[in-house]
């Protein structure tokens, strides 16, 4: 399985946020107890929307930018696969 992971959450204020992470259930946790990005920390609890997993970090970084360069309507339907 590829190790470098990107992911997209959905807050529980209905917000998404995009990461990067190795280890997407550890990560998950610590976002979950408020030990995550400063971003999530009030916006507790999240869950998982959307995972893709790459061989490189340098791959996995480049798309993290691009998604988070999208636009609201844009990541939700990344989200929804369409």
């Amino acid at each position: 399985m590829s190790r470098h992971v990107v992911y997209v959450l959905e807050c529980d204020d209905g917000t998404l946020y995009t990461g990067y992470t190795t280890d997407l259930e550890r990560r998950v946790a610590e976002h979950n107890a408020g030990d995550g990005a400063k971003y999530t920390r009030p916006r507790t609890p999240v869950d998982v929307v959307h995972v893709e997993r790459y061989e490189s970090r340098s791959t996995a970084m480049a798309r993290e930018y691009e998604i988070k360069q999208l636009s609201r309507a844009a990541k939700e339907r990344l989200v929804d696969g369409t």
